[in-house]
């Protein structure tokens, strides 16, 4: 049994308890969350600083781990997909080896739950001995309408690969025909299918599905993608997909770095079971911009975080990305983004059962911040994982 206590818990769901404590056994299961003032156990863990739980990271690419520092930054979208595309070809020891590694930060970083997008099996046995807990996205990729069964049908043979939580997605809407969603929802009509869906990440996306236009139509010539069944929608990318989405399953929408308060109120209209994810330090990265952050006061579904890849992030650490988000908004707080990191992703993965908030019966994992001021994340502030 283990006694932690500091300055403050922040128990996500429930009230943050000044001085308080937090029980657990050897496995990490929470036991009690009391107050200090009625228990002076010399065996009680003190620290300064505020106790979280484990945090969730919504969105990784854990097997694009070998190209941390091999892609040049802010270079925009497209040029960072080609890149990735011509150079993620390495050994394949070489891939389980940055993907183990990676792995490993991520626990040290406290993470404990992980929504990772694969393209491949590659990463199944690392997930399975894996101490976090992972959900694999099967990404489906294919602008050619014609071929959007025989798509769906490899994503579900993938599928089968993985002895970890796995649902198949598309991959963005600039690499998808309208028949391949149309052929997800139906698969998602008679099963449980989490979506991740990278969507609004650079402005060439809106120019390719208002007009059929703009640095897309060269992306696809210079990679002999066939366009020719993608046709022109006079509207953006969040506005042509939301009708083609399940009602039934939950879904994530991943970066929307140039979603605007009109796309945000537009979601409202729909009775789906959304989710936004914000891979700031990644945005930065590739477009050298960010969400705007203060729009998403206006909506009414649950916002998560998520580190993307290593290929496009120096670390995969969710406090580095709370700490972009704390210092580009007034509108939040770092009660409301600490939400953000956990109990909001861990809804998202279906795991709140266990992680997301300190209660009895759970096992969050336990993080402490420290170096804070007066309550808030800085850029000084440290993580220490407790359990």
């Amino acid at each position: 049994m283990r006694r932690f206590s500091a300055d403050f818990i922040y128990t996500i769901t429930g009230n943050i308890i000044p001085n308080g404590i937090v029980v657990t056994n050897d496995d990490g299961k929470i036991l009690a969350i009391t107050d200090e003032k009625i228990s002076l156990d010399p065996h009680i863990e003190r620290y300064d600083g505020i106790i979280t739980p484990g945090f969730i990271n919504t969105h990784c690419h854990l097997e694009l781990s070998h190209l941390h520092q091999k892609i040049k930054k802010q270079q925009g979208l497209i040029s960072f997909i080609k890149d990735v595309i011509y150079t993620r070809n390495f050994h394949e020891d070489v891939i389980h080896e940055a993907m183990k590694k990676a792995d490993e930060q991520m626990w040290q970083n406290g993470i404990v739950a992980v929504g990772d997008i694969s393209n491949q099996s590659i990463s199944a046995e690392i997930k399975q001995k894996s101490k976090i807990k992972y959900h694999t996205f099967i990404e489906m990729i294919g602008l050619d309408a014609y071929k959007a069964q025989e798509i769906i049908k490899n994503a579900i043979d993938l599928k089968a690969q993985f002895k970890t939580p796995t649902s198949i997605t598309v991959h963005a809407p600039y690499s998808i025909s309208k028949e391949l969603l149309k052929e997800l929802k139906r698969y998602c009509k008679n099963n449980e299918n989490k979506i991740a869906i990278h969507l609004q990440e650079c402005e060439a996306e809106a120019e390719l599905y208002k007009g059929k236009k703009g640095a897309f139509l060269d992306f696809f010539k210079d990679l002999n993608i066939n366009a020719e069944t993608f046709k022109a929608q006079s509207k953006n990318s969040i506005q042509a997909i939301l009708p083609f989405l399940p009602k039934n399953q939950k879904i994530l929408f991943v970066h929307n770095t140039f979603t605007c308060l009109k796309d945000i109120y537009l979601t409202k209209r729909f009775e789906l079971d959304l989710f936004w994810c914000f891979c700031p330090n990644a945005n930065l990265y590739i477009e050298n911009t960010l969400p705007k952050i203060d729009f998403f006061k206006h909506t009414n579904y649950p916002i998560t975080i998520g580190t993307d890849s290593l290929a496009s992030n120096d670390v995969l650490d969710i406090l580095s990305e709370i700490k972009v988000l704390v210092k580009n908004t007034k509108s939040f707080t770092t009660a409301d983004i600490l939400k953000w990191a956990t109990i909001n992703g861990a809804q998202f993965l279906g795991l709140e059962t266990d992680f997301g908030s300190i209660e009895v019966g759970k096992t969050p994992g336990l993080n402490l911040l420290q170096n804070l001021k007066n309550g808030e994340i800085t850029d000084k502030t440290t993580l220490k994982k407790l359990i």
